[in-house]
C-alpha cells in the first residue's frame, strides 16, 4: 500500500513537471496567433513593378544627414580632409551612392507555407535507427538558399526538412553574421511588446531582416506589427529615409489604411509624396484614376538630375542668383514648390471626398497648408520684386 501511494506520488510529480516544461516552452515561442494584418495574395509582382519601387523611392526621400546620423558603434571616430570642388563633387557622388545602398528595401513576398515533401520511402530501413539523420549540403561556393537538408525518418521516410531545421541547419555550417540559430528573446511575447512600447521601431526592423527570411511567418507577423503599432503612434518620421519606410507604405496601401499617414504627410508639408501615396493606392487596387499623368507631370517640371551635385550646390550656395536662393530658404519653398503644391492639391480633394476614411481630418490639414503655402507664395513674390529678383 505504501509503495502504492509512494508510485502514486512520483507519476503525480512528473506530470507536474511535464506540465510546467510545456509551459515555459510554450512561452518561449513567437507568438504568430497575435492580429496582425497579413497579405491575402502574393504581394511580391506588385511591389517589384517599377512604377511602385519609384513611387516608394521617392516616398522614402534621401536626407544624407538622417542616413549616415552617428550610431553607437565602436568606431564613431570622424575623418577631415582637405579637398578641392571637384574632389568634393566626386566624394559626394560616392556618398549618394552609399546611401542608396542604405535605402535599398527589404522585399516582400508571399508567406512560404512549410508542407512535407517526401522524396522517397524506403520500407526496408525501417527500424534500422530509433533516431533521425540529418543530411546538409556543405558543398563550398552554395548560396544559402541553394543548400539542401533532407531528413531519414525512423520509418525510412527520406523527406526535405521543415523549414525551421533547414534554417537552423545552414546558420550552424555557414553562419550568417548577425543571425542567431535560436530566435532572440527581444521577438517574443512581452518583450517584443516592450519594444514596442518604447518606440524602437527602426531597432526591431533591422534586426528581423538579419533573423528572419522575408518569406518567414515571422518576418511578416513582427513587420506587420510594427507598422499597425507606428500606425497608432503616428511615428511615422522615425522611418523617413530609412529602408523600412517603402516597405511601410506599401503595407499601408495594400490594406486600405493610408490615411494617418497621408494625414502626416499633408501637415509636413510634403504633397507630392502624399499623392504618389495615393497613386499607389489606386494601382494596388484597380482604381480607375488617371494618377499618371500628375506623375508624369512631376518629372517634367522636377527633372531627374545629379542628385549629389544638387546637395553640394546646396551646401556651398554655388548658385549665381545667390539673392534668390536666400529668400526660398529663408521662405522654405521655391516657385517650383508651389507650381508642384498646385498640382497635388486638386488630385488629394479628390481622393479626400471619395475614397478617405477620415475626411474631417484631412480637409482640415489640407485647408491649413493651403493657407500658409498662400502666405508664403505672396511673400517670396512680394520679397523677390522688393529686391528686383525674378
Amino acid at each position: 500500500m505504501l509503495l502504492r501511494k509512494l508510485s502514486n506520488y512520483g507519476i503525480l510529480r512528473a506530470s507536474l513537471r511535464s506540465q510546467q516544461c510545456t509551459a515555459s516552452t510554450s512561452s518561449n515561442v513567437l507568438d504568430t496567433t497575435s492580429s496582425t494584418l497579413l497579405y491575402d495574395r502574393d504581394p511580391q509582382p506588385q511591389f517589384t513593378d517599377p512604377e511602385t519601387q519609384k513611387l516608394l523611392q521617392s516616398m522614402t526621400q534621401m536626407d544624407l544627414d538622417k542616413i549616415f546620423q552617428k550610431q553607437s558603434v565602436k568606431d564613431n571616430s570622424v575623418e577631415y580632409k582637405l579637398m578641392t570642388v571637384e574632389m568634393l563633387e566626386k566624394e559626394y557622388r560616392k556618398t549618394v551612392e552609399r546611401a542608396r545602398k542604405r535605402l535599398q528595401m527589404p522585399p516582400i513576398v508571399q508567406l512560404k507555407k512549410d508542407e512535407p515533401q517526401i522524396i522517397s520511402n524506403d520500407s526496408a530501413l525501417t527500424g534500422f535507427s530509433d533516431t533521425k539523420y540529418i543530411f546538409t549540403d556543405i558543398t563550398y561556393g552554395l548560396r544559402q538558399s541553394e543548400r539542401k537538408v533532407v531528413v531519414r525518418q525512423t520509418d525510412g521516410t527520406l523527406e526535405y526538412a521543415p523549414m525551421e531545421v533547414t534554417k537552423r541547419m545552414r546558420q550552424l555550417y555557414f553562419p550568417l553574421e548577425g543571425r542567431k540559430i535560436r530566435v532572440p528573446q527581444m521577438f517574443k511575447g512581452e518583450h517584443l511588446q516592450r519594444c514596442l512600447d518604447e518606440q524602437k521601431y527602426l531597432f526591431i526592423l533591422d534586426r528581423m531582416i538579419v533573423q528572419f527570411e522575408p518569406y518567414e511567418p515571422e518576418f511578416h507577423h513582427i513587420s506587420s506589427r510594427v507598422y499597425q503599432h507606428i500606425n497608432e503612434t503616428k511615428q511615422f518620421d522615425v522611418l523617413r529615409s530609412t529602408r523600412h519606410f517603402g516597405p511601410m507604405a506599401f503595407f499601408y496601401a495594400w490594406h486600405h489604411c493610408i490615411d494617418d499617414l497621408l494625414y502626416d504627410m499633408v501637415r509636413r508639408d510634403y504633397l507630392q509624396n502624399a499623392v504618389e501615396l495615393i497613386a499607389l493606392f489606386y494601382k494596388l487596387h484597380g482604381i480607375k484614376y488617371n494618377y499618371k499623368d500628375i506623375l508624369q507631370k512631376f518629372d517634367e517640371i522636377r527633372p531627374a538630375g545629379d542628385v549629389a551635385l544638387k546637395e553640394l550646390n546646396k551646401e556651398l550656395k554655388r548658385s549665381a542668383k545667390n539673392l534668390k536662393a536666400d529668400i526660398e530658404d529663408t521662405i522654405g519653398k521655391t516657385a517650383v514648390d508651389f507650381e508642384v503644391d498646385n498640382l497635388c492639391l486638386p488630385f488629394l480633394e479628390n481622393y479626400i471626398s471619395k475614397h478617405a476614411l477620415k475626411k474631417v481630418q484631412l480637409e482640415l490639414a489640407t485647408q491649413t497648408i493651403k493657407e500658409i503655402n498662400a502666405e508664403k507664395k505672396q511673400l517670396l513674390e512680394g520679397l523677390a520684386k522688393a529686391h528686383g529678383v525674378s
